[in-house]
């Protein structure tokens, strides 16, 4: 949610922004709803003096036998407490456009963010591994999984439709396994709180995070009106929604594991076979609380402790800053993992690391009183994927594939594994 003062105070730096985002200006627009709002809220307020003036009046009126007066300044009073009921409800109907408009208006990307439309136009930071080299044509992960007889894809189907998985075996369990062990490094390593949050949430949830009311038909939706959580970042973050922290208690740094559903409404076609694009996953989010001042620094803190997974795992990876055009509707800048898989032959996103600002913090009224103890401010979130497990998975079955058909299992991950190294065609 955009601050209306700020864009008062710089109109042109908004829609340069969001042109950046490949949108249209819209400052005139909001501004002229804002305008309608301070005119109306001043003529309430004048209403408002006027009748605490009138009913004073009122009583010196009476007290000198006035009545003349008393009974006009009365009548004056009776259409002023009209006045003042509808136009409060007017005032609520101009806050209610103002609200709806600014909130389905995307975060304006910080100035060192690359510009460009799409995909296209991100920068390569940094890579770390390099891609092993196979003496045969390396397998994609549902043909090693499939012939595993591990990863079931038709079960699925017949149960759930597609964009499904059914997983068994040491699959199953290697799932588990990434699960734990990522949660073990991220709160050991990296010094982020483990949480078990609820899978499903209200609205003002969704949108204190940004999802509603831009992306509802990304989502699933109970029959009661809650959500399924589209991925940890929405509980995490609503903890400390409508609350006032204490600078000396951030930043908070937040993870949990769980099962994320998304409808990949805007996907079709794309990922149709396998565990990259499902309405299913699990994941392992980071979520961090904190100042202005240290927000910009914890961006790269969370990155870096999404990227000590994959060195951990040893797969190869390269990060991006994303593009103006490319950036999450709530982020002002944006680090995306990408993982080499081998079967594909290309380098796919396995986290997004992004920091927020005060975007959400203004939708979920969430602030922190500063060290001098003088008011309160907005803070700053971010998140990110340590990481996502599924598509880990697919990372591993194609970096540690064997000629065999069998596949080596990281040595980080032999310890959940019961100590076994392979996992082989039963």
């Amino acid at each position: 949610m955009h601050d209306i003062k700020a864009i008062r105070d710089n109109p042109a730096a908004f829609d340069l922004g969001l042109a950046r985002r490949g949108l249209g200006p819209m400052a005139a627009g909001l501004l002229s709803i804002d305008a309608e709002r301070r005119d109306h809220v001043q003529k309430l307020q004048d209403a408002q003096a006027r009748r605490n003036a009138a009913s004073k009046e009122i009583g010196e009126a009476v007290k000198s036998g006035d009545k003349a007066r008393a009974e006009a300044l009365k009548a004056e009073m009776g259409a002023i407490k009209d006045f003042i009921a509808t136009a409060e409800a007017v005032e609520r109907d101009i806050d209610r456009r103002l609200t709806a408009a600014l909130a389905v208006i995307p975060n304006i990307p910080l100035d060192d963010v690359p510009d460009g439309k799409d995909e296209t136009g991100n920068v390569e930071v940094r890579r770390w591994g390099a891609p092993g080299t196979f003496n045969y044509e390396p397998r994609q992960h549902f043909d090693i999984g499939e012939w595993l007889g591990l990863m079931d894809f038709e079960a699925a189907a017949k149960i759930s439709g597609a964009r499904f998985v059914v997983m068994k075996g040491p699959l199953a369990r290697l799932e588990r396994a990434l699960a734990q062990f990522m949660l073990d490094h991220q709160t050991g390593a990296n010094g982020y709180t483990e949480h078990f949050v609820p899978f499903m949430v209200n609205d003002a949830a969704m949108y204190g995070t940004g999802q509603l009311p831009k992306f509802a038909e990304d989502l699933f939706r109970t029959t009661d009106g809650r959500w399924l959580i589209p991925t940890a970042e929405v509980s995490l973050t609503n903890l400390v929604r409508e609350s006032v922290l204490d600078e000396k208690d951030l930043p908070l740094r937040l993870t949990a594991y769980t099962p994320c559903f998304r409808a990949e409404a805007g996907a079709a076609g794309r990922d149709t076979r396998g565990m990259i694009r499902q309405h299913q996953f699990s994941k392992v989010e980071l979520v961090s609380i904190t100042t202005p001042e240290q927000s910009r620094g914890e961006l790269e803190r969370m990155t870096a402790a999404a990227e000590s997974v994959l060195q951990a795992l040893r797969l190869p990876y390269r990060v991006l800053r994303l593009c103006a055009g490319d950036m999450g509707f709530g982020s002002r800048m944006t680090y995306d993992l990408e993982v080499w898989l081998p079967g594909q032959k290309a380098y796919r996103e396995i986290s997004s690391c992004s920091v927020c600002g005060d975007f959400q913090a203004r939708r979920m009224d969430a602030r922190f009183r500063p060290a001098d103890g003088k008011g309160t401010r907005h803070v700053h979130t971010l998140n990110g994927s340590g990481l996502a497990v599924g598509r880990t998975m697919v990372a591993i079955l194609e970096n540690y594939q064997n000629a065999d058909g069998s596949v080596t299992i990281p040595e980080a991950l032999r310890p959940y594994m019961g100590g076994a190294d392979r996992i082989t065609r039963g």
